[in-house]
C-alpha cells in the first residue's frame, strides 16, 4: 500500500484532567514526536473536532491520524465516543488508542469490542509516559500504514 501524504499526520489527545493534559504534551516533546497535535476535553469536544462543528472548523481541525482517549470525562465519556466514532463510516478508520488511568478488566473489554485499537494504562511516572509516547509514535507514525481520509486525498490531488 502506498500512499502520499502531504503533511503531518496529527495527533488528538482527548483527556478532561488538565495536568494529564500539560503532562501527555510534555512528554510527547521529551520524546521528539512532531506531529501537529490537539487536545479535547470530554468526548462531546472530541465528537465536534471530529465532525469540524461548533467553534471546529476545517481549518483548526483537521481529521487526526490517531487518537489517544482517555476513558472517564465529563459530559460523554471515553467509552461513549469511541462507540460514537467506531458506528460513524466517515470516522471508523481513524485509530483510537485508550490512555487511561482504569485498568479494569471490563474497560478493557467493552472499549475491545467497541474497536479501540489498543489499550494502555497510563504510567504513573513522568518517565514512564516518555517511553509510552515514544512508543506510540514510533508505531503509528513510522511503522504502521495508516489509512489517508477522502479530504486528505482531495487536499493531495490538488496540491
Amino acid at each position: 500500500m502506498s500512499s502520499v501524504r502531504s503533511k503531518p499526520i496529527a495527533l488528538l489527545i482527548a483527556d478532561d484532567d488538565a495536568d494529564d493534559r500539560v503532562l501527555a504534551k510534555d512528554a510527547l516533546m521529551e520524546s521528539r514526536l512532531a506531529n501537529p497535535l490537539y487536545f479535547v476535553e470530554d468526548g462531546e469536544e472530541l465528537l465536534d473536532f471530529l465532525n469540524q462543528r461548533g467553534v471546529y472548523t476545517e481549518q483548526d481541525a483537521p481529521r487526526p491520524g490517531l487518537i489517544l482517549l482517555d476513558l472517564n470525562m465529563p459530559r460523554k465519556d471515553g467509552r461513549e465516543a469511541l462507540q460514537e466514532i467506531k458506528s460513524n463510516p466517515e470516522l471508523r478508520r481513524i485509530p483510537i488508542v485508550v490512555l487511561t488511568t482504569s485498568d479494569a478488566e471490563e474497560d478493557i473489554l467493552r472499549t475491545y469490542d467497541l474497536g479501540v485499537n489498543s489499550f494502555i494504562v497510563k504510567p504513573i511516572t513522568f518517565d514512564g509516559l516518555v517511553q509510552v509516547m515514544k512508543t506510540i509514535g514510533v508505531y503509528w507514525f513510522e511503522m504502521v500504514a495508516l489509512p489517508i481520509n477522502q479530504a486528505t486525498k482531495d487536499q493531495v490531488a490538488k496540491d
